[in-house]
């Protein structure tokens, strides 16, 4: 992978700058919750690639958002990210038992503290949003509010894990793979490239760039998952490989094939970029997550 040392700097920054904020959010309590705080905060400060997150501020700079307000928007995201990877992993449903390189929540815990802990972040999130702190301006929060929840419910990520859940009673072509995708992966990575321009007051042309950015964004990283399933080390994941050739799972690389997969993946990272166009040079590192996002390792 070609070393873009900027674009590592920035998510390395992005992912402290994260915990520094939700660090006093999820704070233990010393009360007898405080086993949930312990799972949510264990999730939350693993590590990661804070890929949304990282999106999220560099939209905001697009449009000279301020910071500290971009990084509370950020925060949610991650909250609503790692809520959604630990009900993933419990039995019900991907049944996982390793994640960033230690065991998942509910083996760490136990199923129910796991449950509850994924509860609690996807409420943390809503809470961040309707602060004050977060945007001067009500209607802007209501935005963010509003388009999170889409992103996260059954229009988006919760819809797409039902349609995962259930391909099998599905013809599985290209086209259904596409749109499970965009729904269980694309639809956050989608927000999450949009708050920026939610926050900035943006035009209808700037939001819809960043939109087609983000589409084509979410899913050369799906594919680049996919493949990293048929062609990744678990130690270098951090997380098992060939499940979804365990699973019998219809993806774009089983449907396509390694090669045509990887073209794909290609296709989809240029489009993102030249989806940028219109912006300056404040777009470069969006533009080096293109790359990044079909050339990682993990």
């Amino acid at each position: 992978m070609e070393d873009n040392g900027p674009l590592k700097e920035a998510l390395a920054a992005t992912s402290g700058a994260i915990e520094r904020v939700l660090d006093p959010i999820i704070a233990l309590t010393g009360g007898p919750e405080d086993r949930v705080v312990e799972a949510m905060r264990y999730s939350v400060f693993s590590g990661g690639k804070r890929l949304r997150p990282f999106l999220v501020l560099a939209s905001a700079e697009l449009f000279d958002v301020d910071r500290s307000q971009a990084l509370r928007v950020a925060a949610a995201v991650e909250c609503v990210h790692c809520y959604s990877l630990i009900h993933d992993d419990l039995p019900a449903m991907d049944d996982d038992d390793l994640r960033r390189g230690q065991l998942t929540v509910h083996m760490a815990f136990d199923e129910a503290t796991a449950i509850l802990a994924g509860d609690a972040l996807m409420s943390v999130a809503f809470e961040i949003l309707a602060k004050e702190e977060t945007h001067p301006d009500p209607h802007v929060r209501l935005e963010l509010v509003r388009e999170l929840a889409r992103a996260s419910g059954h229009h988006g990520m919760v819809g797409g894990q039902m349609i995962d859940l259930t391909a099998n009673e599905h013809d599985m072509d290209e086209m259904f793979v596409h749109r499970l995708q965009q729904m269980k992966t694309g639809a956050l990575i989608s927000f999450s490239a949009e708050a920026g321009a939610v926050m900035g007051h943006a035009g209808k042309q700037a939001r819809s760039s960043l939109h087609g950015y983000a589409r084509d964004l979410g899913l050369a990283f799906q594919i680049a998952d996919d493949l990293l399933d048929v062609e990744g080390c678990e130690n270098e994941l951090g997380k098992a490989v060939g499940k979804d050739a365990g699973a019998g799972k219809a993806t774009l690389v089983s449907l396509m094939g390694v090669d045509r997969a990887r073209q794909q993946a290609q296709i989809l990272s240029d489009q993102a970029i030249e989806h940028l166009a219109g912006f300056d040079d404040k777009a470069s590192l969006l533009r080096a997550v293109a790359h990044f996002a079909i050339n990682r390792r993990t």
